[in-house]
Formats: structure tokens, C-alpha cells, sequence
């Protein structure tokens, strides 16, 4: 199994993979269903209390402890706001004005961002051909799936801001893969403190629309509830192996896996129409994720673990 973000993955890294893109895939639409009752404010924090409540039973219940020095805590705060409450926030924001596929596309931008950011600060240092290939065909498979250019809201303050949360969340698989992965805390132990942190940030946003009186009804409860459980807790914590096992850019490469996964979903469980565009995009993101995760010649690629150094611990 690669631990340096240069393409190459044992099978339990696809499984996880392929678990974190169907969980992550649903987001999307558990946002939009609890908005229907929840202000943005009262969604962001929901989904970071479940999606830490979860995981902390987690934690202790594998024996597992959160991390006790103040150096650490001060890392995981770093990571919960540029990883958690910032985008939570603004694709909260962001889906109040812009439709699901312009959303999509936007999101899939993060894959490119972890590129650009592992390029600046030195993390990418041997780009291979087909990686580089691989992460603008996926891209470009987005782009046939969505046909953002027929869609309202493509330049609007709430495609925006969904375009600043994709930015953030490739900050913090950088800073996460180079701060706190690798350094001898388990990944259950530090998806959990990640979450326990972003909990308390997002919860200083409540003064601001998220005190109001509200009347959810039973489906934004339902929707709430799975997302923070699973959308936000398990699939967080899948990230996190991710990043320790494959280093950020591969990890924000699932980004390209959601739309298939929408699409798939839409055709199989509510039996919507698919075009032939829509095929030829799945298959160019498909050929795009695959040409991203071939083995790199050198032992040094996206450099979040160094060659020989331990994983984190097991959850």
C-alpha cells in the first residue's frame, strides 16, 4: 500500500475508497433536506455534534485515547476549521442558492486545489504525466456529467462560496497529512478530535441565525441525522485513513467518484433518466481516478508519510 500519495493502493484502500465516495456522494442531498426547517448555522452544527458523538464511541470503545499534549490540540483546531466548520458552513451557504450538479462540479474542484497546494508547498514533488493527465480527465468528466454551462447560479456569492469550501478542504488535507497524520496518534482518535473541535468552532456561529425558533419536519430531522452520522462521522474518519495511507492528493480524488455515484444511485434506486453524455462522463472520471492511482516509479510522491514511516495506529 502506498503511503506517499503516489497512486498505488492495497485493496482495503479501494474499499474504503469506494465506501467513502458513496457516503460522501449523498451529501449533498442530506444538505438540501435539512435546509428545508434548519438554518445553515443549525445544520453545520448538528452534522460536527452526530459526526463527533459517533466517533468518539468509537474511540473508546477500541481503547483508543484522544490526543493529550497541547501541540497536537492546537494542530486538530487548525484542521477542524479549514476541514470541517469553514466548508460545512459554506456549503450550507452555498446550497441555499445553487442547484445540486453546479454544486458538483464546484466540489469537484478540490482534487485540482490539492495539486496546486501540494506543487506550492513542496508535497507534490515528482508529478508524473498520467497523475497530472489523470486529475484533469477526471475533472473533465465532471464537466460532461454536470453540463454546468445549461445550469442557473454557475457565477453567483453561492457559487462562491462552494468553490472556497472545496479551496478549504484541500488546505486541510495538506495540513492534516503534513501536521498530524504519521505522528503516532491513531486516525480514529484524531477524526474524533477533529470533529469534538469543529463542534465548539461551529457552535460560535449559532448567535448568528442559528438561535431561531425552528419547526423541522420529520424528513430534515431523518436528513440531518444521517448526515451527521454517516456523511459526516464515518465518512470523515475514512478520510482520515485515506490521507494517512495515500497522502492528500489522492485522497481529494474521491471528489471525482461523487457525481458517478450520484448518478448511479438517481438510475438505479429512483430510475432517472441517463443520457449518453452523462455515460461518457462517468467513463472519462472512471479512466481519470484509475490514471491517478498508477504506481509512481519513485518512493516519493505526495510526501504526507515518508517512505518507512509508521502509520498511525489502527483503529
Amino acid at each position: 500500500m502506498s503511503k506517499n500519495g503516489s497512486g498505488g493502493s492495497g485493496p482495503m484502500a479501494l474499499v474504503r475508497m469506494g465506501v467513502l465516495a458513496l457516503l460522501w456522494g449523498s451529501t449533498f442531498l442530506w444538505i438540501k433536506l435539512a435546509l428545508d426547517g434548519l438554518s445553515p448555522a443549525q445544520v453545520t452544527f448538528t452534522r460536527c455534534a452526530l459526526g463527533a458523538l459517533v466517533l468518539l464511541v468509537l474511540c473508546f470503545s477500541s481503547r483508543r485515547h484522544l490526543p493529550r499534549d497541547g501541540a497536537t490540540w492546537g494542530h486538530v483546531v487548525v484542521a477542524a476549521f479549514f476541514c470541517n466548520a469553514l466548508p460545512f458552513a459554506l456549503f450550507s451557504v452555498g446550497e441555499q442558492t445553487v442547484d445540486s450538479g453546479v454544486a458538483g462540479v464546484l466540489n469537484a474542484t478540490t482534487p485540482l486545489w490539492s495539486l496546486l497546494i501540494g506543487l506550492t508547498i513542496g508535497t507534490e514533488r515528482r508529478l508524473h504525466p498520467a497523475r497530472l493527465g489523470g486529475l484533469l480527465l477526471g475533472f473533465a468528466g465532471t464537466l460532461l456529467i454536470f453540463a454546468p454551462w445549461g445550469r442557473n447560479g454557475l457565477v453567483s456569492w453561492g457559487s462562491a462560496a462552494i468553490l472556497g469550501a472545496a479551496a478549504s478542504y484541500s488546505v486541510a488535507f495538506a495540513y492534516m497529512g503534513r501536521h498530524l497524520v504519521g505522528k503516532g496518534t491513531a486516525t480514529i482518535a484524531l477524526s474524533a478530535s477533529q470533529l469534538l473541535a469543529a463542534t465548539g468552532l461551529s457552535a460560535l456561529t449559532l448567535p448568528i441565525g442559528g438561535l431561531a425558533p425552528v419547526h423541522p419536519g420529520p424528513a430534515a430531522l431523518l436528513a440531518v441525522v444521517v448526515l451527521g452520522i454517516f456523511a459526516t462521522g464515518i465518512t470523515f474518519h475514512l478520510t482520515y485513513r485515506l490521507i494517512a495511507d495515500e497522502g492528500a492528493t489522492n485522497a481529494a480524488t474521491v471528489g471525482y467518484l461523487l457525481p458517478v455515484v450520484s448518478v448511479a444511485l438517481g438510475a438505479i434506486v429512483l430510475h432517472e433518466d441517463v443520457s449518453l453524455r452523462t455515460v461518457a462522463g462517468m467513463a472519462v472520471v472512471l479512466v481519470g481516478v484509475g490514471m491517478t492511482r498508477r504506481p509512481a516509479r519513485s518512493a516519493r510522491g505526495d510526501g504526507s508519510l515518508c517512505e518507512g514511516a509508521a502509520l498511525p495506529g489502527r483503529p
